[in-house]
């Protein structure tokens, strides 16, 4: 018996769906429950999408999540897997000590040292907070004085982790092409006043800085998401007079525009990260594919219409998939392996 939170979210109903289909006997759970551990003792695995804009979820997730695999529980997300999600700093000092291609990151914990960086390098800069997705909260500073700005403000009164106006500006664009409603439009306008309850819980974010170097003459992003010894990509064009390609709504799925290279590079990542499932943002400087940042989650609704995907012997697959099931099966595999 596995464990499925009991949401209509994310992977969960993808899941349930999955279960269903293949005759697996699962339960639903509720992981905010008091009683959880009493729920899940005739279960040998536990599946949670959670997200980084859940307030609950920002709270006790992880904590919940790592204390049942201490515990002997398997879980989907497990500690490799999760421990650095929604957390830009986690990755930098992980993807660097694996040795990924990752793009040139600084993290500064002191004015003074950012400050002295700041004056010595070059620029354009790409400056990010710890957490968000969607490019929110993702400035380019082109000058040293935009980025000393941004230094000071970090080491000062900080910086929200929901941005009202640049939420606000996306909203506006999406729904200028017909992406999104006027009432979701309204409902930026009136987060000026009333910010998300996450960005509540999280408080802001200040005693760091976060800079990536700009990889110009990029109009694009891959994203490469790896789950088990199965790989499947999409292509995120940039917004319009933008440099930022997540979030931006504007994909494309053709196998053609993927070079099986960065497929293969993928996979030798999530090896070494030992993850159930690796999302990978990779852009390019002169051809050579450089990775932004990792996740284990994303938005189903952007994958749909992928047409096909690898294995680990880089044979493609044609046709429909469910990458939902995959993660069901690493989990159950785990499990076997367990328990015979």
């Amino acid at each position: 018996m596995i464990a499925i939170h009991n949401s209509t979210s994310g992977f969960h109903p993808r899941w349930i769906a999955w279960c269903e289909k293949n005759q697996i006997p699962y339960k639903l759970v509720n992981c905010y429950a008091n009683d959880l551990i009493e729920q899940l003792k005739d279960c040998k695995g536990l599946l949670w999408h959670h997200s980084q804009n859940d307030p609950k979820a920002l709270l006790a997730a992880k904590p919940i999540l790592f204390s049942l695999e201490q515990a002997g529980i398997n879980v989907f997300p497990n500690f490799n897997t999760n421990w650095h999600f929604d957390d830009k700093l986690g990755q930098k000092y992980l993807l660097e000590a694996i040795g990924a291609p990752l793009v040139p990151t600084y993290v500064f914990y002191d004015k003074r040292t950012a400050l002295e960086w700041a004056a010595s390098t070059t620029f354009p800069k790409v400056f990010k907070i710890r957490g968000g997705a969607g490019s929110a909260n993702v400035k380019l500073a082109k000058t040293h004085k935009a980025a000393k700005t941004l230094i000071n403000k970090d080491f000062g009164r900080g910086f929200s982790n929901y941005g009202a106006w640049g939420s606000l500006k996306e909203r506006w664009r999406k729904w200028r092409l017909g992406k999104t409603s006027i009432y979701d439009v309204a409902k930026g306008i009136v987060r000026f006043v009333y910010p998300p309850p996450f960005a509540k819980a999280l408080g802001k974010e200040f005693g760091y800085v976060y800079f990536q170097d700009f990889i110009p003459n990029n109009d694009h992003d891959i994203r490469v998401v790896v789950i088990g010894d199965k790989a499947f990509a999409i292509k995120r064009m940039v917004r319009k007079n933008d440099f930022r390609a997540s979030g931006s709504g504007n994909i494309l799925y053709d196998k053609e525009m993927f070079n099986e290279r960065d497929i293969q590079l993928a996979f030798e990542i999530n090896d070494k990260l030992k993850s159930q499932c690796t999302a990978m943002d990779f852009v390019y400087d002169n051809g050579q594919p450089k990775l932004v940042e990792i996740s284990y989650g994303f938005s189903p609704e952007g994958y749909g219409p992928c047409p096909g995907y690898w294995d680990k012997d880089m044979k493609w697959h044609e046709g429909h998939f469910d990458p939902y099931g995959w993660m069901v099966e690493e989990l159950l595999k785990e499990i076997s392996r367990k328990h015979g």
